[in-house]
């Protein structure tokens, strides 16, 4: 039985956690961030929230399997490099587009996608193994 006070914090942290992680995924690339350390603060979240109402509770909030998320996230990351090797260039070259009109304009790229692919493939990999893990140590107990 966990305490009331780590449930009530776990529900408080997790929305910002979440919050924080599409942060630094969005940040990354050209500052500190991106996917990987984005994923990580996700899986964080998820771990924080097993550990506060067990793991069978975490896998209902995740919503999907955490191998469906890594499956995803390495088919988006190899889908990033096809739209240069179309245009000519080689595989995994970086390519930009601008998103919007006049002040309102922000550069969007394959670099992103890529970092969606890893960000999702990152919190797959570690929730995968933490709540199996997890689940390991319950049935011996």
């Amino acid at each position: 039985m966990t305490s009331s006070i780590l449930q009530t914090a776990a529900r408080l942290l997790m929305p910002l956690l979440l919050l924080f992680a599409v942060f630094l995924l969005l940040r990354g690339h050209n500052q500190p961030g991106g996917g990987f350390v984005g994923g990580l603060v996700v899986a964080a979240s998820f771990v924080l929230y097993s550990i506060a109402f067990g793991v069978k509770a975490a896998r209902r909030a995740l919503l999907v399997r955490p191998a469906t998320l890594l499956g995803t996230g390495l088919l988006v990351a190899l889908v990033s490099g096809l739209p240069a090797v179309v245009a000519g260039h080689p595989f995994m070259t970086a390519l930009w587009t601008t998103v919007g009109a006049g002040s309102m304009a922000i550069a969007v790229g394959t670099p992103l996608v890529f970092d969606v692919g890893v960000f999702l493939a990152v919190i797959g990999v570690v929730l995968t193994i933490v709540f199996t893990l997890a689940e390991a140590v319950l049935a011996e107990d």
